[in-house]
């Protein structure tokens, strides 16, 4: 009878060990700012989202109750559902016949929480149709555009975040909320066109009809292209490719707007 000899297991040896443990360190230590970095990105287009979200929300409860619904954002010293002072703030008009004006904060599951990731606030609520002379700064403080919208801005609040109300048929002013990473000590006046140093988005709402979407802020050259061709300053479409729009580009996105209406 002939034994077999034990087979002998191979097994790691300590520097073996060491090694492994020291690349996967290494890296870690290449990737992790990597996803660092892609994380704190996303932050922005993922709160413009949860925001048009909210938007959504405060309309068709408006539009269900038929009640008057409003979304703001707390004044300075005014404290929001989290404890700071970047969050919306959802209101609801309970009585407008025996109390008009007087709103009350909602406090539906829908309407409080997270609305803007860290570091995310909204910069300015510009009510009106987005012009392209407001936007490429040649309004005048005497134009007539810029009278009809201040006649618009609640005086109670502050001039760069007038309420945006939604009355019970679920209509409302155009409005275009600002989202930015910029610190909070960077005024809205203070943010370029395109800013280089901090990433903005804008949340365009189209009062009349409901419609919102994401649209990222458009460079100079852009600007003049629509001014020059008569086109408003607006894609109905969600749009934050970084590369720079040519015409046939807005043409594009015109010819799908038209058929998709």
């Amino acid at each position: 009878m002939v034994l077999s000899r034990p087979v002998r297991k191979q097994a790691f040896t300590l520097l073996e060990i060491l090694l492994v443990v020291g690349i996967l360190a290494i890296v870690s230590g290449l990737a992790m700012p990597i996803f660092y970095g892609e994380l704190v990105r996303s932050r922005l287009p993922e709160s413009a989202r949860e925001f048009r979200g909210l938007l959504k929300l405060a309309r068709a409860n408006a539009m269900l109750d038929g009640r008057r619904y409003r979304i703001r954002f707390p004044r300075e010293d005014e404290i929001d559902g989290e404890g700071g002072n970047y969050q919306p703030i959802v209101e609801v008009e309970d009585d407008p016949l025996r109390r008009p004006e007087q709103f009350r904060p909602v406090r539906a599951s829908w309407a409080e929480g997270m609305t803007f990731r860290e570091g995310v606030r909204c910069a300015q609520v510009r009510l009106g149709k987005p012009n392209i002379r407001e936007l490429l700064g040649e309004l005048e403080e005497d134009d007539e555009w810029m009278e009809e919208l201040e006649e618009v801005a609640d005086e109670k609040f502050e001039e760069d975040f007038p309420p945006v109300v939604f009355e019970p048929d679920g209509t409302s002013e155009w409005a275009t909320f600002v989202l930015t990473n910029a610190p909070a000590d960077v005024l809205a006046k203070e943010l370029d066109v395109v800013d280089v140093d901090y990433e903005q988005v804008e949340v365009i709402l189209d009062g009349l009809i409901g419609l919102c979407w994401l649209q990222r802020v458009f460079h100079e050259e852009e600007l003049e292209m629509m001014r020059d061709n008569g086109w408003p300053p607006v894609l109905r479409k969600d749009f934050l490719d970084p590369d720079l729009l040519t015409e046939d580009d807005v043409l594009e996105i015109q010819d799908q707007w038209g058929r998709s209406r």
